[in-house]
């Protein structure tokens, strides 16, 4: 099931000349962006009549097909201070995030809304190899999002020591963190890089229908050597997958 306000990614090669790009430079890489938003409690004082027309505005307008994006919602009421939902969205062009955004600030619910946190990165294939499931390197470059309860997501930053170590010796410590996280097939990672357009190296984001799946890899990677390198690996946000209109009623 898509979310309300998300549409598809599709994409198909159209010409010879595109079809030749494309087998040698592989698959087109994604724009990935996290948005998290926050209403002004003030709003919930306005008129019960006030707040249904502009609770319908913002539907009919986040409801607008933006051709070319995909954008999840998900709610984290109740689970952190300084959010309310997020906006995981996915296209080929930043230019959508922009689009998507503008449209958003049009309506009156607009006002009432703050954006604490953004998170803006893009999908590369990673350079470690998984000896087990090789075919995850390959996958990497595009996402398919959505189809998890739960999302847990969290900037990454990496000391500089961690880039100035032989490749060799960092696929050794990955191979550790590798095999961890393959004892745990329901969490699913995306990491997707941020190295020269965001504030982080990378934004990783882990969906698993299992909380405690989570909470369990996350402890046995902190005994792990890759852990050593970690600069800053917070703030984490876990959000619960769930349409705007839910999100919405959970709101006012």
């Amino acid at each position: 099931m898509v979310p309300v306000g998300c549409v598809p990614i599709i994409r198909q090669v159209t010409t010879l000349k595109e079809h030749d790009m494309m087998k040698t430079t592989g698959p087109q890489r994604q724009f990935v962006n996290f948005a998290c938003y926050q209403l002004d409690p003030r709003f919930r004082q306005l008129p019960a009549a006030e707040k249904k027309r502009t609770r319908e505005e913002f539907l009919a307008a986040f409801s607008v097909a933006h051709p070319g994006l995909m954008c999840l919602t998900y709610s984290t009421v109740g689970l952190r201070s300084d959010t309310d939902f997020m906006l995981w969205r996915i296209s080929f062009s930043a230019d959508h995030f922009q689009s998507h955004t503008a449209a958003m600030n049009k309506t009156r619910l607009s006002g009432y809304l703050r954006t604490p946190w953004s998170f803006l990165s893009m999908t590369k294939r990673s350079i470690y190899i998984d000896k087990l499931h090789p075919s995850h390197t390959e996958t990497r470059a595009q996402l398919v999002p959505g189809r998890r309860k739960f999302l847990f997501l969290y900037p990454f930053v990496k000391t500089r020591q961690w880039y100035l170590l032989p490749l060799e010796k960092r696929q050794q410590i990955m191979d550790v963190h590798i095999r961890i996280g393959n004892e745990f097939p329901g969490v699913k990672l995306n990491t997707t890089y941020s190295f020269g357009i965001d504030d982080q190296d990378f934004v990783v984001a882990f969906e698993t229908d299992e909380p405690k799946d989570f909470v369990d890899l996350v402890m046995k990677l902190r005994e792990t050597e890759s852990s050593l390198y970690t600069v800053r690996d917070t703030p984490v946000f876990t959000c619960v997958q769930t349409g705007m209109e839910g999100i919405l009623g959970q709101l006012f």
